[in-house]
């Protein structure tokens, strides 16, 4: 087994990679910024982390002291006219410091380069070749791998297909969404990341990655409607929009930042398609073969639906794959979760404050707007729902797993937090989340209601119902407090 230095731990491909690399065995370095990001990640116990930029030759060399392989998972996406400059002088010194230390492979992952002359391709995609250019040339064995459109839960591009595909059911598009790409799943890129450690100390080249689907952008978006069930969309590619107005477009109507969207959009404009399968012939396809487009999306969305507002997977078709959304992936990949979020102080201690909370729903009610709930669990009886009917096991105690009239306890850790899941009729998903925990003089409970919208029904039910959540989400964390604040500690009552 290997020492294994992870660049970029903080990011999306980097959050993932360093998990992968434990379970096979390796022992992992990361070099962050900002380490303190990474406290609450799972495997902070099991890594080295060394604070540090990769622009400090001096951090760097000391990070590659010892490690036998360093993955180069950085780059400036967001960086304006002076991003190849930046690309090139953090290239440099990473092959620098690679060079003098005792380091057997680099590994990098970049772009999948259309065949068309460098003075031609996006900043964007010409410093990202650059940079495996740099690489290879450092006398490092280096393995390169090139990608176009990796499907995951959180990705950038994923969220950029999601999003357009679910909120528009008729658009006129640019004419890159006729361009050919082939897409490949983060589980996929993952499996050869981690199998590249192992590869023989003459393999030093780049290799270009991508699914068994060679797609246009036009048919992603259809076959992303199919799996997700909706209807087929409406799509004219026009010739009209160029990058700069796309970025724009997209911007609008995704959650992905202009800055991201923008080299995405040139990366598509025109054909990326694998022309060679070499990397096969030392990490071999899984004995499934790769991961199709649909099952792609299929998983990532089935992650993205459980775990917006979910640590624990209660969906467990592929439990702990690395493609599950972690919380380390970029705050806008849930970019149409709207949320409300309410926080009291409560001048009973957390425990009591729990109790109150333990207690919601069934023959107890929701601390508020009885009416409106009995009219919610109605409507939701007459379109075919479960309704309030349900009610609850135990009056006073929950447990994972228990029907709460037409909420699910999807986690429950007492005494800190309590996370309902909707299973009511609607255009999206939903939950209820409560959270307590000590403050000075008390305690405070912080309630939050999240739901994930899906197409434009979905964004019309949240700001339809909104304007009643003052009259109902305001009262009812005020009355759970009262409650908690009014009523005897638990233990106390069971002692009576």
């Amino acid at each position: 087994m290997s020492t294994c230095l992870v660049t970029g731990a903080t990011g999306y491909v980097g959050g993932r990679l360093v998990p992968q690399l434990l379970e096979h065995g390796h022992s992992v370095r990361v070099l962050a910024r900002h380490p303190e990001r990474l406290q609450d990640r799972p495997w902070a116990a099991d890594v080295e982390i060394v604070a540090g930029d990769a622009l400090d030759s001096e951090r760097l060399s000391e990070a590659m002291s010892g490690a036998d392989v360093a993955y180069y998972l950085l780059h400036s996406i967001q960086h304006g006219t002076d991003l190849e400059e930046s690309e090139r002088r953090m290239a440099r010194m990473f092959a620098d410091a690679a060079r003098a230390s005792d380091l057997r492979r680099i590994v990098y992952l970049g772009g999948l380069a259309p065949e068309i002359p460098t003075s031609q391709m996006s900043a964007h995609m010409r410093s990202r070749v650059e940079v495996g250019q740099i690489l290879r040339d450092s006398g490092v064995p280096t393995a390169e791998f090139r990608a176009a459109v990796i499907i995951g839960s959180g990705s950038a591009s994923f969220e950029m297909l999601r999003y357009l595909t679910e909120r528009l059911p008729a658009m006129i598009t640019p004419r890159w969404v006729r361009s050919h790409t082939q897409p490949i799943a983060i589980r996929d890129v993952l499996r050869y990341l981690v199998g590249a450690a192992g590869l023989p100390p003459e393999v030093s080249r780049s290799f270009e990655i991508g699914g068994p689907d060679v797609l246009t952008y036009q048919e992603m978006m259809q076959r992303y409607a199919a799996v997700a069930g909706l209807r087929p969309r409406i799509i004219l590619p026009i010739n009209l929009l160029t990058p700069s107005l796309s970025s724009h477009w997209v911007n609008v109507v995704t959650p992905v930042p202009r800055a991201i969207a923008r080299p995405l959009v040139q990366s598509l404009r025109h054909p990326s398609v694998c022309h060679e399968h070499h990397i096969g012939e030392w990490i071999p396809d899984p004995p499934g073969g790769l991961l199709t487009f649909d099952e792609s999306v299929r998983l990532a969305l089935t992650r993205v639906r459980s775990a917006e507002v979910v640590t624990r997977w209660s969906d467990a078709s592929v439990p702990g794959a690395p493609s599950d959304p972690l919380p380390s992936d970029p705050d806008w990949s849930g970019g149409s979760m709207y949320e409300d979020v309410r926080e009291l102080h409560c001048d009973a201690p957390p425990e009591q404050l729990w109790a109150a909370v333990d207690r919601i729903g069934g023959d107890h009610g929701w601390y508020s707007a009885r009416i409106l709930w009995e009219v919610r669990g109605l409507i939701d009886r007459l379109v075919g729902g479960v309704g309030l009917r349900r009610g609850r096991r135990d009056p006073d105690v929950l447990a994972v797993g228990d029907a709460v009239d037409f909420w699910r306890v999807e986690e429950r850790v007492p005494p800190r937090l309590l996370r309902l899941r909707a299973e009511m009729k609607l255009p999206g998903l939903a939950w209820l989340e409560f959270s307590a925990g000590p403050e000075a003089g008390g305690s405070r409970l912080r309630q939050r209601a999240v739901f994930l919208p899906r197409g434009l029904a979905g964004h019309a039910y949240w700001w339809a119902v909104a304007p009643f959540h003052a009259v109902v989400f305001q009262p009812m964390i005020r009355h759970i407090v009262r409650r908690a604040e009014t009523s005897e500690p638990r233990s106390t009552r069971a002692a009576a």
